[in-house]
């Protein structure tokens, strides 16, 4: 079953964030674009190197409108622990979700039941509080930043012009489609 168009339920669940403990819940998504970056767990082999290149990114998700949420199954007293012993997560300026009791991992769809972790899953969220976008890896592929910018580049210009569309590998102030009348029934 798709999650395209599936809203958010209600959460709240800890952050590490800005090096404090917060809290985030539905309510600070909605009205702009958000992203939700799933990942296994902290101290592990390729995580790292998908939020370091995140953050390696993320003035560009900023300056969108976008905000990344980082989340693992591990509590946010272990992020902490992970940003003071790695040099890469120690970059980390957006925050990092705790989801130890699995709320965000079971709306989201992407619950490892037998490890009690999550896969990783990618989900762009809309300012309405829906996913529009998604993606789920197998454990041992990584992400790439620069794609998921040009993802949330080519939503965000649909959701604008909503009678254009993005072709494969667009990029911002490419050529877009506008489908014919004749056309929309095959898209």
């Amino acid at each position: 079953m798709s999650l395209i168009g599936k809203e958010v339920s209600e959460f709240k669940v800890h952050a590490f964030y800005k090096d404090e403990f917060s809290t985030v819940e539905k309510k600070d998504i909605m009205g702009k674009w958000s992203v939700f970056f799933f990942y296994p767990a902290d101290f592990t082999f390729i995580c790292p190197t998908e939020l370091e290149d995140l953050q390696n990114q993320y003035s560009k998700f900023k300056d969108l409108g976008c905000e990344i949420y980082a989340v693992s199954t591990d509590s946010h007293f272990v992020h902490k622990a992970w940003k003071d012993a790695s040099e890469r997560i120690k970059k980390l300026e957006y925050p990092m979700l705790a989801d130890p009791t699995h709320t965000l991992s079971y709306d989201f769809d992407v619950l490892i039941e037998s490890d009690g972790q999550a896969e990783r899953g990618t989900f762009v969220v809309n300012p309405e509080g829906k996913i529009v976008a998604y993606e789920v890896n197998a454990g041992n592929v990584g992400r790439n930043a620069e794609e998921l910018l040009r993802k949330v580049q080519a939503l965000q210009f649909v959701a604008e012009h909503g009678d254009e569309v993005c072709p494969a590998k667009w990029q911002p102030g490419s050529d877009t489609l506008k489908p014919s009348l004749d056309l929309v029934g095959i898209l």
